[in-house]
């Protein structure tokens, strides 16, 4: 029996994970695993089945997505969250270049090309907005000094991370800190 390979945009954390699980279950298709991005399920689904999947799918803020373009700058997207919100930049042994290079299995040049031309910001302008959302979000817990902070995530120096935070949000780090509303975006909205 053959298994089909969904992909569904949007999907950018665990809970998104467990929502499209949810959602599945309520379908009742045999789902074999579901991951950021996509899932699997044990046969192939009936266009009536898509049309009630894409359905319920869309009332969460969710798509299935069709276009192999799409599907490609969403796993950009996708790769780019998880080096950033996971920790791969300290982890990984190399950029994140070669990472998505190797993850994506495509040259980086056309997947760069590729992504500015359908997003209107590079992949690095886009790394910078996930890291400035992650800097965000640590800030407005209060746990990390901004050394720690600038560590995490891979800046040369906590000067780096201050003038890169002030220059996207407005903000010193130390003033966004102080701010009530935090002004964070949810990563599925970064670049936009």
């Amino acid at each position: 029996m053959a298994t089909t390979l969904l992909y569904i945009k949007n999907m950018v954390c665990d809970r998104c994970v467990k929502v499209v699980s949810q959602i599945l279950a309520e379908l009742h298709l045999p789902v074999v695993s579901v991951t950021l991005g996509s899932t699997v399920i044990d046969r192939e689904l009936t266009e009536e089945e898509k049309h009630k999947l894409n359905l319920l799918l869309e009332k969460e803020g969710f798509a299935l997505i069709e276009d192999k373009k799409i599907r490609l700058l969403e796993a950009i997207k996708h790769a780019a969250i998880d080096w950033v919100q996971h920790g791969k930049m300290k982890t990984m042994p190399v950029n994140f270049s070669t990472f998505l290079s190797e993850t994506l299995q495509k040259d980086y040049h056309y997947l760069s090309n590729l992504f500015s031309e359908h997003e209107n910001i590079t992949i690095e302008q886009y790394l910078i907005l996930q890291k400035i959302e992650k800097v965000k979000e640590l800030l407005s817990y209060g746990e990390m000094s901004l050394s720690e902070i600038a560590d995490e995530l891979g800046y040369s120096s906590v000067a780096h991370l201050s003038l890169q935070f002030k220059r996207m949000t407005g903000f010193t780090p130390t003033q966004f800190r102080k701010l009530k509303d935090h002004h964070r975006k949810p990563l599925d909205r970064v670049g936009e």
